[in-house]
Parts: C-alpha cells; sequence; structure tokens
C-alpha cells in the first residue's frame, strides 16, 4: 500500500500535514533526516506511519518516560504493534515487550536514551531495524533549552546499527540547534525539512504582572470547565496559586518535585484522564503530558528562554483548535533565573548562552510588536509564513547581533544582541490573534518612548544607582516618604514626573528599559539596586532609540476574545447550542471508554473528531468513516458505540450500515 493509503486506513486522515509526507519518504528511502514541525505538526506520524508499511521495525528514542505508555497506546489503536522499554515499566509489560521483539512481532519500540546505551538491545535489532527516530532532538544540544547528556551518546548507540536510517525530531530548533544537532547525532548527509514554527490557532498574550493570582483567574476562568496548565517559576508560588484557584471552584491540583510521587502521579493522570481541568506546576510537569485539548497556558512567571516558551505554551491546542497562551512578565523572574543557574557549574560557553536567552525572553514579554512575528523571527522564519517545500535559508535572526555564539548552517555565526532590539514596524504585520494585533498592548509613538524613558532613566541617575526598583518607582511617582525626605529626593526634578502614569505603567516601563539594556539591576549585599548604564546615559543624551508599550485596561478583554475565537479557527465556533450539549454527551462517552480502558481519552479521538460528529450527526457507519481522524480500527472498535449517542440525541434517526 501507498503511504497514503496507509495515512487514509490507519489514521482517518486523506492528506498529510506540510512536510510529513517528504518525511516519511525519505526514511524509507533509507536516507537520514532532521525534521522540525511545530507542536501539533504531525511529527509522530513521520516514523509511525514506516513502522505501519511492514517493512522492518522502527525504534524511537524519547526521554518521555511518563509519555511513553500513553504513545504506545495511540499506536495501539491506529493497529501497530508497539511496545516500550524503560525504567517505569512492570515486570510483566516488560516481558511482554521482551517476548514480542524477540518474536518479530514488535513494529515500532519506544526506548529511553538511557535504556538504549546499555547496549544489550542493539543485537536484537541490528538485523530488523529500519529506521531509529530520536524524538525531543535538541536535548541533545548544548545552545538549546533542554541539555541532556546522555543525548551526546546516542550517535555512538546508533553505529551500532549502521544499516538503519536515522531521523531527528524536535519542535523546536533554532539554526544553531539543529547544525548542532546534525553534527552530534552524526546524520549522514540528512533531508532537512523545516516547517515553520508558528501556530496560527494560538491567542499569544504578553502583559506586564501587577497581582499573580488576580490575572492568573482572571485568565483561567476565560476557559471554565476546559484544560488548562497554569506554569509558576517556585514551588512556593505552585502551592499558593493553586489553593486560589481551588477556593475560587477551579478543579485544579498542584504539581512540583516536592511532591510525593504518588501525589505528582495522580495530579498527572486525573489532568490527562480529564478528571481534572488545572495543573498549577513547575516546568516539572509538561513534557511527559500529550492532552490534546488544553485550551489555556498561562505562565504566571517568566520563562527561561523563548524556546522554553514555545515548548511551553506549545502544549495549548494540539488538536488544532483554538486556545490561549498568557505570560505575565516581571523583570525580577529573569533575576531569579540568572540566580539559580549561577548556582549550577556551566562552561562559560553555557553562561554565554543562557544570558543571551534570559535577555531574548524578556524582549519577547515587553516588545509592542506581533507576538506571531516574534515568535517565527526567533526560530528563523518570516511573518506570515510563507508556503515552501523543503528547508530555506533562514533568515535574520532579529534577536541575536554581535558576539558569536555558535555555529549554524550555513557556515556562519548565531550572534549576540549588540542593541538592535526589535523589527520595524512593517516587518511585523498583524495577526489578529495577539494583545498587540488585538489592541490589547499599544507601543508608544516614538517620541513620547523616549521622553518616557528619559524621565525614567533619569530618577535611576539622579538617586546614584543607590536604591532599588520599587524606590525609583515611588520617586517617579511623586510618593513622598520618610527616606525620600532624608536623602533631600523629594526636592529632585524628577519626583512625580510620571504621577499620572500610574503604578502599573510605570513598573512596566522600568522592566522594559531593563530588558533593553538601559537600566541593570545590580547585586548588593543588602538588596538588588537599579542602576542605569551607558547605554542608558546615551539615551539620555539622545543617541540611540527605544520602544515602550503599555497594556490597554480591561475592556479590551472582551473584545480579545470575541477575536480569539475567530483567530483560533475552532469548529466549536460552528455548533449551536444543541450540538454543544451533544459535545458533551459525547466527551463523557469517550471518557467512560477510556477509563475503562485505562488510556488518555485524547487517544480514543480529538475533540476535533467530536466536534464534527456533534455538527454532523452521521447516522451510519459509512457516513462516520469520513469524519477527519475516524481510522479503521477506531470505526470498528467506537464506531457503534458513537452512533447510539448520537442517535439518542439525534431527531434525525436511521438504519446503520
Amino acid at each position: 500500500m501507498r503511504p497514503e493509503e496507509i495515512l487514509k486506513k490507519r489514521w482517518g486522515y486523506d492528506i498529510f500535514k506540510p512536510l510529513q509526507k517528504e518525511a516519511i519518504e525519505a526514511a524509507l528511502a533509507g536516507r537520514d533526516c532532521l525534521v522540525v514541525l511545530p507542536t501539533g505538526g504531525g511529527k509522530s506520524l513521520c516514523y509511525q506511519l514506516p513502522a505501519a508499511m511492514g517493512k522492518g521495525l522502527v525504534l524511537v528514542v524519547s526521554p518521555l518516560i511518563a509519555l511513553m505508555d500513553d504513545q504506545v497506546a495511540a499506536a495501539r489503536e491506529a493497529g501497530l504493534a508497539a511496545d516500550a522499554l524503560h525504567s517505569n515499566l512492570k515486570s510483566g509489560p516488560k516481558r511482554e515487550a521482551y517476548r514480542n521483539l524477540a518474536s518479530g512481532r514488535t513494529e515500532l519500540l519506544y526506548v529511553s536514551p538511557e535504556r538504549l546505551l546499555v547496549g544489550d538491545l542493539a543485537e536484537d535489532i541490528a538485523g530488523r531495524a529500519v529506521l531509529i527516530a530520536v524524538d525531543e532532538a535538541h536535548c541533545v544540544s548544548h545552545w538549546g533549552h533542554e541539555f541532556r547528556p546522555e543525548y551526546r551518546r546516542l550517535a555512538e548507540a546508533m553505529d551500532r546499527v549502521p544499516k538503519a536510517a536515522r531521523m531527528a525530531l524536535t519542535a523546536t530548533a533554532t539554526p544553531a540547534v539543529q547544525e548542532d544537532i546534525r553534527v552530534q547525532l552524526a546524520l549522514r548527509e540528512p533531508e532537512v525539512f523545516v516547517g515553520h514554527p508558528d501556530r496560527p490557532n494560538l491567542i499569544y498574550r504578553a502583559f506586564p504582572r501587577r497581582d499573580q493570582f488576580k490575572q492568573t483567574l482572571e485568565a483561567v476562568r476565560r476557559h471554565s470547565g476546559e484544560g488548562g496548565i497554569v506554569y509558576a517559576q517556585t514551588r512556593k508560588d505552585v502551592e499558593r496559586l493553586a489553593a486560589g484557584l481551588k477556593e475560587a471552584g477551579i478543579s485544579c491540583a498542584p504539581y512540583h518535585a516536592g511532591l510525593a510521587a504518588e501525589e505528582r502521579r495522580k495530579a498527572q493522570e486525573d489532568f490527562v484522564g480529564e478528571r481534572l481541568d488545572v495543573i498549577v506546576a513547575t516546568i516539572a510537569f509538561g513534557m511527559g503530558i500529550d492532552r490534546s485539548n488544553v485550551r489555556c497556558v498561562v505562565h504566571a512567571n517568566t520563562p527561561r528562554s523563548v524556546e522554553h516558551y514555545q515548548q511551553e505554551s506549545g502544549r495549548a491546542g494540539r488538536d488544532g483548535l483554538s486556545a490561549e497562551c498568557v505570560l505575565f512578565f516581571a523583570a525580577s523572574d529573569l533575576a531569579a533565573h540568572r540566580y539559580l543557574a549561577k548556582k549550577d557549574l556551566m562552561s562559560p560557553e553555557r553562561e554565554r548562552a543562557v544570558e543571551r536567552q534570559l535577555r531574548e525572553i524578556g524582549r519577547y514579554a515587553v516588545a509592542p510588536v506581533c507576538r506571531h512575528s516574534l515568535l517565527s523571527g526567533h526560530f528563523g522564519a518570516p511573518y506570515p509564513p510563507v508556503k515552501s517545500g523543503r528547508a530555506e535559508a533562514p533568515v535574520p535572526h532579529f534577536f541575536q547581533k554581535g558576539q558569536s555564539a555558535g555555529p549554524v548552517p550555513d557556515g556562519s555565526s548565531v550572534k549576540e544582541d549588540n542593541g538592535d532590539k526589535y523589527p520595524e514596524p512593517e516587518e511585523a504585520r498583524g495577526c489578529g490573534a495577539c494583545d498587540v494585533c488585538l489592541g490589547e498592548t499599544k507601543g508608544l509613538p516614538e517620541e513620547e518612548a523616549r521622553l518616557t524613558a528619559k524621565k525614567a532613566l533619569s530618577a535611576a541617575w539622579r538617586t546614584e544607582g543607590r536604591f532599588g526598583t520599587g524606590y525609583v518607582v515611588k520617586l517617579l511617582l511623586g510618593k513622598d516618604d520618610e527616606r525620600m525626605a532624608r536623602y533631600g529626593h523629594d526636592k529632585l526634578q524628577v519626583f512625580g514626573l510620571l504621577k499620572d502614569a500610574g503604578e502599573a505603567a510605570v513598573r512596566s516601563w522600568i522592566d522594559q528599559l531593563i530588558v533593553q539594556d538601559f537600566l541593570e539591576v545590580v547585586d548588593d549585599r543588602l538588596y538588588p539596586l537599579l542602576r542605569i548604564t551607558d547605554a542608558g546615559r546615551a539615551l539620555c543624551r539622545d543617541e540611540g532609540s527605544v520602544r515602550l508599550g503599555a497594556p490597554v485596561p480591561p475592556k479590551a478583554e472582551v473584545k480579545g476574545k470575541k477575536k480569539a475565537k475567530k483567530a483560533g479557527h475552532t469548529l466549536a465556533a460552528v455548533l449551536r447550542t444543541e450540538d454543544e450539549e451533544l459535545f458533551e454527551r459525547l466527551r463523557a462517552l469517550r471518557r467512560s471508554i477510556a477509563d475503562k480502558a485505562g488510556i488518555p481519552p485524547y487517544v480514543i479521538f480529538h475533540d476535533s473528531v467530536l466536534i464534527e460528529m456533534a455538527a454532523s450527526k452521521p447516522q451510519t457507519l459509512y457516513h462516520l468513516r469520513v469524519i477527519k481522524g475516524m481510522g479503521g480500527q477506531k470505526l470498528e472498535k467506537y464506531g457503534r458505540l458513537f452512533l447510539d449517542a448520537i442517535a439518542g440525541e439525534s431527531p434525525r434517526k436511521g438504519v446503520r450500515s
């Protein structure tokens, strides 16, 4: 059978997503390849379909031990003979996996990198393996955001199976990371397939953090009864936010490394099983989560890098339906990340990479520029996307200029920033799906931004770098106190210079000036001090340029929510009230089936399949078969159950085939 026929028969889709077919054909032809597709772009199919062709064993190396059993369940639902081998596997399933492998029955085998590096599998797979797929391949790179030393040794393990083609897959890779993947995994003249990183179904919002809990609660409530993830920086923040959300009536649980293993396991299983709406977590949560219908991801603190943000926010809307990603930014988050990074023993090279990553995520969070454009530009892609086939030469990375930070595919270097902060307005076209393009964040006019910046910089200059951010904010707002009078600062010209702007705006502008390197926070023995930099002094002399943005107060949120639904292209928008009731009944049926089978609901059907069922109300297996995502095995296993549920709700009843 041709790949297209397998796709329709096993997975119920008529056409491939961009670059899937090219990657599959390369693998089937025995060629190595690098596949960079955004979350939801269908990376798993690139190695699962070759396994379904019956030409031999496909080995998948994945660090996501918590997810492997779910991946095996999903592959089996498509009719594949799939197993996993990892340290968390119980003795019964482990013995069965070895029996299947020894008998030649296994078509798809998931292993952790540590398990593969033991070396004893080489003999069992050498004669049958036609493809070795390395998932989450960015973990191999020092330049990436989830570097794992054991990934550097995978090439030696793959060398023991020289005839198998190699496929490296990731959702997030800058040009430098792509080149590092090629080198470290010893890909042999690989085909390179780089999809556009933009996720058009996601609505991105980034706002200054004023009241962490209140802002988080507002975001979560916009998605009442739907799946959501809230990321916080510390265990203490996680516990506090989770307790507050629970008290506010949100179905949620905390998740962090300090909890007992059983408590973490239950929270994760309840969330994936849709018995829990919201998880509040540190970054310890998420790498093993594949729930497809997460409708919101909230970062209550700023993540460590743009790559982290793309990966974590990408857990929203994996089913292609509309979802919201909100980031609440404060410069203090970057200082905390910097402090924790310094505690690790890192090479100078890695330290420079971490510092660059912190500046980049700060600029993303505060720039009054289309968020979709900023994220696309970070990964070397134009925005709006330009349709193309194979990988194209990367466009200039707007964040990175100056000193070299590592190699890129064309032999040049990724550069660090020297002050050229953001793309010009004409480079950042409106997406209609972010706070900037929805009018929720406004960029100040050039002259107003310069004047506002000079006022804030003057306050830091006049206080001689001997005070913290909070004190400088009070000075600009004209808030008199004992210290202000003691030092005579209430007599300065800058006293009350920005009192009409309000505290939230002033704090946001100072954060933006820190991120743009006009101000710096210096660690003192007692507390952090705010100081003007050489670039800040130059700006006060009208040398250089600055961009400042300010959030538009709250009523824009309703407007944003309405437009967001359009921006997500969700099928839910066309459902009538009675269809929505049927959709919820189908969700309940799916959850019941999943609970009995011990697998996540999304493994059975994505929400998009249930939405189409609720809207079209198929009455026969023939009509059910044409729904996108309805593979042959799923039709046989679940078709009549769902037809019965639809018939019970639909006024139109007919004879089923």
